[in-house]
């Protein structure tokens, strides 16, 4: 990890790695700040990664999502309540589209902590008696579940939350004009070191792109206060057969999707939701995104899919102002 801050310029950048990803943050040095304040910033956002970590992570054997999974506790805390509950909302508005319950099926399919072993649908209709939202209940701080083996994972939300946390983080510290991108949600403020609005490439879908922003579909500007992630199935999936399965399985039917849509890239009003309905919405496939996305005027998208071979993409009327260039 690295922390860089030029004597000549009025912005600072820190980069690192936490929360399994990577993570950048560029910034505008408030007025009056002193020489250590690149370092002031950077300890804010490890206790905020931390924070993340003892809470929300299923990857920390000791975190309180671990535990609760477990069956170690039933308490929780205000960082798992807040996106317990947003989780909820979207999930019931997505029509169980987004399900932070749906752990046991990625592991099923050799998308979670074990290895891949073939599955029937017998199988996964008795591992899905096992996941469903309807299986918690939080209530006082205290989580309750009707089945012992149901675990939560707050993989699909986690880094949008964290990304949203880390700026209220920035905020506190009278920083004026920043963006926070943790493996690739974004949340931003003000304007970038050219006194311009933020600009955020959205990478093109071709299958194994595993280099961020080496090969671009489009830029897309990001107003000020907006949260903006991204979901694809090009980057994370295997070929069993002849066939495609990638790492986007749909909660109600338990298997991976099979579709068109490629890549989803959401704004909202904070990157917790963006990063939400981004996964929601490659699970419905392009169609469905498109009606839901039309009844729901305070969500923005831009969506990747192969039609024939070739990729065209769609963009909803209120954020095509901020598309850059295709």
């Amino acid at each position: 990890m690295f922390s860089h801050c030029s004597p000549h310029s009025e912005y600072g950048r820190i980069n690192g790695f936490a929360l399994g990803t990577t993570y950048a943050v560029t910034f505008k040095m408030p007025e009056g700040a002193s020489p250590s304040f690149t370092q002031t910033v950077q300890t804010a956002l490890d206790g905020c990664f931390d924070q993340v970590n003892n809470s929300l992570s299923i990857y920390n054997n000791h975190s309180l999502i671990s535990r609760l999974n477990n069956n170690l506790t039933v308490n929780t805390d205000s960082l798992f309540n807040i996106v317990f509950r947003r989780s909820v909302e979207i999930g019931l508005l997505t029509g169980g589209a987004f399900d932070i319950s749906a752990g046991p099926l990625f592991d099923a399919w050799g998308f979670g902590e074990h290895d891949r072993v073939p599955v029937t649908q017998a199988q996964i209709e008795e591992i899905k008696k096992q996941t469903g939202m309807h299986l918690f209940n939080l209530k006082d701080g205290v989580l309750s579940k009707t089945h012992p083996k149901a675990t939560l994972s707050m993989n699909a939300i986690a880094k949008g939350f964290t990304s949203d946390l880390a700026g209220h983080r920035l905020d506190s510290l009278g920083i004026p004009d920043y963006l926070v991108e943790i493996g690739g949600e974004i949340v931003c403020k003000g304007v970038n070191p050219q006194g311009q609005s933020w600009r955020i490439g959205i990478d093109s879908p071709v299958d194994g792109n595993n280099s961020p922003g080496k090969d671009l579909q489009t830029v897309l500007t990001l107003t000020s206060g907006k949260g903006l992630a991204t979901s694809g199935n090009y980057r994370n999936y295997y070929i069993e057969n002849g066939k495609k399965y990638a790492h986007i399985i749909d909660p109600v039917t338990g298997f991976p999707v099979q579709h068109s849509l490629l890549s989803v890239t959401v704004i909202a009003g904070d990157c917790m939701t963006a990063d939400a309905y981004a996964t929601a919405l490659m699970v419905m496939g392009l169609e469905k995104s498109k009606t839901f996305l039309s009844l729901h005027p305070e969500l923005g998208a831009f969506l990747i899919y192969d039609h024939n071979g070739s990729f065209e993409t769609f963009v909803t009327d209120n954020i095509a102002a901020s598309v850059i260039r295709q």
